[in-house]
């Protein structure tokens, strides 16, 4: 829910409660850090008069603090309406207390996850009425304030625009609603033109019915109010108008007695073109203050100084068809009702140990909910801790109970449409916990006396029969007999403190107890309870669920593997300064405990790694430098050596020690995340290690000294699914790859050879070109020293070296290296290898030549394999150079003609190689409309993979949406060659691409783009190979044998460097070993 382009100058929030001020001012700081409320806007929280000023005297009052504050900021000594010309103030009232949400209706959590937020955080009331404001209704509005209550929730069709062309004065927004609705409700009453002609609240099924609009509604006074800025600067001049001066905090300062204004009912009242000023000075209206009686004269002093300011002023309805208005009202069925109707989901943000015991239509907010806890349909269970075995029946609503009320809540038995609360009080200095109980049918407001009056569903004389209760100890004679204030909740007794749920509610209920110790008690009403409610602790301990709820939730979410991104939830904790306790959470499940098996935790605990870096780069809050980095400082170094060790838990833990060192600036936290990825690809390459057991060597008669022993194989094709191939994606998710060997320009491009020679010692050698190519590396090894960069991919000769480190010598064996040579192989080994391919061609060489120079060494000396463990092997091999990577280079070069390989969601990796049965004829056919384009660029794959990695580690959404494409788009392309379809093929090529570019941004260069743009007139479709960023171009044209044609467009392309266009041969072999000469 981030914020648009509408930025807000001063957003003031009214409050009841001056208590309330440092915990609403940090509710709203916490929304700018997460970027929902303009982060540069002035924010204030203003409480009200004690003596209710009402909607509108609060209104005029929070405009002066606004302006007090603008005036002083542009460095003014006394207050000026010039600040009003460019600013955008808004005004959003909090309201009266409300029963069901102890932090009142702007603050009452919906049951809605947005997905797309930055930040983990509740949608609230408040929430969603700001989004409307920012996002849809205010944007375009000019310079002015807009005013609303927040004690509504409203629906807005999503193509809903306010044009402001010709507007002045004031608008209002109103919403459909029924006509049964609006009769206990307001709805205003306009002409055709959208002049408001009255406000009738409250009225009459004929009053009401004059204001019918086309669609049948009536509009409802749904919140919304602006106030032009010339409309502005005359309510700022209230202040020192009196008695409207008795509204702000300057008049009570200066002695004003306070007045009570309404917002609609009088300042908006005022300009409705059907008043007369006799009728709006001296009429009665319900929710106002009276014109008559002892404080008569100052309200009709107030109504006619309101007149006279603002009337004239036009007031314009704006009706937003297809919307919805519902306003919170205190009944608690409806409450209920309204937070499980949806029913799409029925967790909200909480941990749920058993979510098959959630009935659907049950709904679950912010809370824990251990154990076996059964949820009925229709019940609602929120900001709670909750311990099973416990059931909660149909229509019930729990909020705010903490764990230790559970063994009581589960003797209660309680039965269907009950309402069980805890508020958090403050008497004085003490601070308390109050347990309330009531029936979801039950009217607060109604008096006992009344025929609809009850209490938990009854009606009140069963329940003083069956308690023994007279009313007299509920009710102080002359006061209002309503629920809302009879005096029945223990708060403290005078022998046994403050009162739990078992002491009173319990009772109330008829589950044990005694009428004297109920009468002994200090007892309070809920009308009290929520005056009394401490609101800092209720939003801390909200607060504190959530926060519990969500390492649980990331605890659930490593443990299976889950694709949910927990960033968010990360970026919360930062928020809240609960970092220590997710890092511990964290550490642990990275541990891992001794029931797992090790395959399980190396699974898991790389990821668990790559969220620690996640959670150090969020507190750096965007400073400290660049996420990739190096990671081989020594401090770090011995936690590293236990993870290579084996010793998952002793380097977890020594991990965290080091850490505690790095916390203290955003440089240091940036450098210890670089080595917490660095700690990840440690693990991550010991998981892929568990791939041994998939090769199978066998060892038989080595060929003679000096005899070489040579393999050529193809280059690999990529059509559809790289990256999928990806460790850790390939066995978190599993991957498909379809792709080809082929020769380019009629050749095998990649080869090796080897040779035993008498000299113990290896002789490593890489040609630029081809086999007879002028040789470009030598290296000597006379010693195990000279092997020992092999893990160091820069290094001269690293591959070669690797290779001989896996396959020839033993670097921990105690034995030299020229005697491991004799003793093992007779002597020692020379080693070629060569590629005519440019480095970075996307053409899988890598992984191809290590694969081509295993096989070489494998021969000479004397072990046969079968290609499954070269494919292997080669895994193997790259997790020695920590070079990373994935299987479906080795596969594409390694297996010849079209295959798909496969891999499964699991450990240990097994790649499976499926070829594919091409139609008789159409193998001819796709060579013809198949060509490669060398696109002049280079890049290095290594150089995306470590942003893939952290992203997939992150399973941002879009990522993990990507990677399901990509193995269904791989499983489409095979299925269009079993069918020989040209067209579904080239549909594939395309749509790889597309996934190419979305999983490595920045993948598509300026040139290839104006390659391929240039090209696409001639194509079916068309991708870069590889990793994209350059290389080669796989271009599968309309019409066949096109590569002069593809020339001529490209030699008309301007701009270009140097390309070239190459013809493609499958090879139906593989990898070839050439009999020795």
């Amino acid at each position: 829910m981030p914020s648009s382009g509408f930025e807000w100058t001063v957003i003031v929030l009214t409050c009841q409660y001056k208590d309330s001020v440092q915990s609403f001012q940090r509710e709203l700081e916490l929304r700018q850090q997460r970027c929902t409320l303009s982060p540069g806007a002035l924010v204030l929280i203003v409480p009200d008069r004690q003596d209710s000023p009402g909607s509108g005297g609060a209104t005029l009052n929070a405009l002066l603090v606004a302006a007090e504050h603008l005036s002083n900021r542009a460095g003014y000594t006394v207050v000026t309406a010039d600040i009003l010309n460019d600013a955008h103030i808004l005004i959003l009232h909090v309201g009266r207390d409300f029963p069901w949400s102890s932090c009142g209706r702007a603050f009452c959590w919906l049951p809605q996850e947005r997905l797309d937020q930055k930040v983990q955080a509740p949608v609230c009331c408040l929430d969603l009425l700001l989004e409307y404001l920012t996002n849809q209704i205010c944007p375009g509005s000019p310079p002015g304030v807009w005013v609303s209550s927040t004690d509504m929730i409203l629906s807005i069709p999503p193509d809903f625009t306010l044009s402001w062309e010709g507007f002045a004065g004031v608008r209002v927004l109103a919403l459909p609603g029924d006509i049964s609705y609006a009769a206990n409700h307001g709805v205003y009453l306009s002409d055709q033109q959208g002049q408001v002609r009255n406000i009738i609240y409250k009225g009459t099924q004929e009053q009401i019915q004059q204001a019918v609009m086309p669609d049948g509604k009536v509009p409802l006074v749904s919140g919304p109010v602006f106030f032009s800025r010339s409309v502005s600067e005359k309510l700022l001049q209230t202040y020192v108008t009196p008695p409207l001066d008795g509204c702000t905090y300057l008049g009570q300062d200066s002695g004003a007695p306070p007045l009570q204004i309404a917002l609609y009912l009088d300042m908006m009242k005022c300009l409705c073109s059907d008043l007369t000023l006799d009728q709006f000075v001296s009429e009665e209206r319900t929710g106002c203050s009276s014109p008559v009686g002892p404080q008569g004269a100052a309200v009709r002093r107030g109504r006619t100084a309101l007149w006279n300011i603002l009337r004239g002023t036009p007031l314009t309805l704006e009706y937003i068809s297809g919307g919805c208005y519902d306003y919170l009202t205190l009944s608690g069925k409806q409450h209920v009702e309204r937070l499980t109707r949806d029913g799409k989901d029925k967790n909200t943000l909480s941990h749920i140990q058993r979510a098959d015991l959630i009935s659907d239509g049950a709904q679950i907010i912010n809370s824990v909910l251990k154990g076996e806890v059964v949820v009925a349909t229709g019940a609602l269970v929120q900001h709670c801790h909750l311990q099973g075995p416990l059931e909660v029946p149909s229509g019930c609503m729990l909020s705010g109970l903490e764990s230790m009320t559970s063994q009581c809540i589960r003797q209660l038995q309680l039965a269907d449409d009950i309402i069980l609360l805890s508020h958090r009080i403050k008497l004085g200095d003490m601070k308390l916990s109050v347990y309330l109980v009531m029936g979801a049918h039950d009217n607060l407001e109604v008096s006992s006396d009344d025929s609809s009056a009850s209490f938990l569903n009854q009606s009140w004389s069963v329940f003083f029969s069956r308690t023994g209760i007279q009313p007299e100890e509920l009710w102080v004679k002359g006061e209002q007999r309503s629920l809302l204030d009879a005096r029945l909740f223990p708060v403290l007794h005078p022998r046994k403190g403050a009162v739990g749920l078992e002491g009173g509610v319990a009772w109330l209920l008829g589950c044990g107890g005694r009428l004297q110790r109920w009468r002994e008690a200090w007892r309070i009403s809920f009308r009290e309870v929520l005056s009394l409610t401490h609101q800092e602790v209720e939003l801390h301990w909200r607060e504190e669920l959530l926060f519990q709820a969500g390492r649980k939730r990331i605890t659930d979410a490593l443990r299976t593997q889950a694709d949910i991104c927990l960033l968010p939830y990360f970026r919360a904790v930062v928020l809240g300064n609960q970092m220590g306790v997710l890092l511990e959470t964290l550490d642990s499940i990275a541990a891992g405990s001794t029931e797992q098996e090790a395959e399980s935790q190396l699974g898991m605990a790389p990821r668990c790694l790559a969220c620690i870096a996640d959670v150090l780069v969020c507190m750096a809050r965007g400073k400290g430098g660049l996420r990739s980095g190096p990671a081989a400082n020594d401090a770090w170094s011995a936690a590293f050596s236990l993870l290579d060790d084996g010793n998952l838990r002793g380097g977890v833990y020594a991990l965290a020690a080091q850490r505690d060192h790095w916390l203290s600036s955003s440089d240091l936290l940036v450098r210890a995340a670089r080595h917490y990825e660095g700690a990840g690809q440690v693990l991550l390459r010991k998981a892929l290690m568990l791939s041994q057991r998939f090769i199978s060597i066998r060892q038989g008669e080595a060929p003679p000294l000096e005899e070489w022993q040579e393999v050529l194989c193809p280059a690999r094709l990529d059509l559809a699914g790289g990256w999928s191939d990806t460790p850790p994606i390939a066995f978190e998710h599993g991957g498909s790859v379809t792709n080809l060997a082929v020769k380019i320009d009629g050749k095998r491009p990649i080869g090796a050879r080897a040779r035993r020679i008498r000299e113990p010692r290896l002789l490593l050698v890489f040609h630029t070109g081809g086999r007879d190519s002028e040789v470009s590396m030598k290296i000597v090894c006379n010693s195990l020293d000279d092997l020992k960069d092999y893990c160091q991919p820069r290094a001269p000769g690293a591959l070669l070296k690797a290779v001989c480190v896996s396959s020839l010598v033993s670097l921990s064996s105690q034995h030299p290296l020229g005697d491991q040579l004799m003793q093992r192989w007779g002597g020692g080994v020379e080693l070629h290898s060569w590629s005519v391919l440019p480095t970075g061609s996307g053409l899988g060489t890598s992984s191809i030549l290590a694969g081509a120079l295993l096989a070489a060494v494998y021969r000479c000396t004397g072990r046969s394999y079968d290609t499954e463990s070269l494919i292997h092997s080669v895994l193997y091999l790259e997790q020695l150079l920590t070079t990373g990577g994935g299987w479906q280079d080795q596969v594409g070069g390694l297996v010849g003609g079209v295959k798909v390989g496969r891999s499964k969601a699991r450990l240990p990796l097994q790649v499976e190689v499926e070829r594919l049965s091409l139609p008789e004829d159409f193998l001819d056919s796709l060579e013809k409309h198949l060509l490669l384009v060398y696109t002049g660029k280079t890049r290095l794959a290594r150089n995306l993979l470590q942003d893939v990695i952290r992203n997939w580690y992150s399973r941002l959404p879009s990522m993990v949406q990507n990677v399901h494409q990509l193995v269904a788009n791989s499983e489409d392309c095979a299925r269009a060659f079993s069918d020989g379809s040209l067209s579904r093929i080239g549909l594939c090529l395309d749509q790889a691409w597309k996934l190419k570019k979305l999983m490595t941004p920045g993948s598509e260069p300026a040139s290839v783009r104006v390659i391929m743009e240039a090209l696409r007139p001639l194509a079916l479709g068309q991708c870069l190979t590889g990793a994209g960023g350059g290389g080669f171009l796989c271009l599968l044209t309309r019409d066949p044998r096109q590569q002069e044609a593809v020339l001529q467009v490209l030699s008309n392309t301007p701009g270009l460097g140097d390309y070239s266009v190459h013809t493609v041969e499958l090879d139906m072999e593989g990898i070839t070993a050439i009999p020795p000469s």
